[in-house]
């Protein structure tokens, strides 16, 4: 049998299963279950030509890190016989505080680790005017993370560190599965409209959300085409939509 008789079969088999049950509730029908369709607001807003957001070949340093509660910090007087006994770990807490013990708690969160050596060596010597310097470092970035989500192998939260590309988060979710697109692949970067970001761009170009881009995945792997793969910042989503049936069948888009 010939490849193109075999497609046109499994493509009548398709239209006769959905015929007996397959319903299309205005987004197309389906003969797979618990699939994860773009649906049609994404495809409306994103961006087929992408801004001139930092990616691959062009990126750019992130803002200044602010630490928010779930990250950690790391206290070690800089003295080893410094009569100053604070624990060492201490995680910023829902609140935005951390525990100093006897010298009190400090509310630290929306503060950068360098305000925050200061405010501590601050409450510190306001306690022991002896003290010698405490020095504050950052441990763990709980508080910045990206999203994968959709057709992957390992959806879920992971965290960020500064150089990941779409192509980076793609492979720490184990790649796609079977039935994810290779062609509708999407970057959502949330925020209000007119947001602008790091790179001097405006962000915002939905109501009450951010920027949806476009992204060619099949061209970054398969061509090394940079143009969207993307470099992440804290808060993307990176969405995989289930392979409509023509990709399903054919392999690509009807158009790309």
């Amino acid at each position: 049998m010939s490849k193109q008789l075999l497609r046109a079969s499994i493509l009548c088999l398709a239209v006769l299963n959905c015929a007996g049950g397959c319903s299309s509730s205005g987004r197309g029908f389906s003969i797979i279950p618990n699939r994860q369709p773009l649906v049609e607001e994404a495809k409306a807003v994103r961006q087929t030509a992408p801004l001139d957001l930092p990616r691959e070949l062009k990126k750019a340093l992130l803002p200044t890190y602010v630490v928010k509660p779930g990250d950690g910090l790391l206290i070690l007087p800089s003295d080893l016989e410094s009569p100053v006994r604070i624990a060492s770990d201490q995680p910023v807490l829902p609140d935005g505080s951390i525990d100093l013990g006897k010298y009190g708690r400090l509310i630290v969160a929306g503060h950068t680790v360098a305000d925050i050596e200061k405010m501590v060596n601050d409450a510190v010597k306001k306690e022991d005017p002896k003290a010698g310097f405490l020095d504050v470092r950052l441990t763990n970035r709980q508080s910045k993370v990206y999203y994968m989500l959709g057709e992957v192998n390992t959806p879920g939260r992971f965290q960020i560190n500064g150089s990941e590309t779409v192509l980076d988060g793609v492979i720490a979710a184990g790649g796609l599965n079977d039935q994810g697109s290779r062609w509708d692949v999407i970057l959502v970067r949330p925020g209000p409209v007119g947001n602008v970001g790091p790179d001097g761009c405006v962000l915002g170009t939905i109501e009450g959300g951010g920027v949806v881009l476009a992204v060619r995945y099949a061209r970054i792997v398969q061509l090394g085409d940079t143009s969207t793969n993307y470099q992440l910042l804290p808060g993307d989503r990176i969405f995989v939509p289930s392979r409509s049936l023509h990709e399903t069948l054919f392999g690509h888009k009807r158009t790309e």
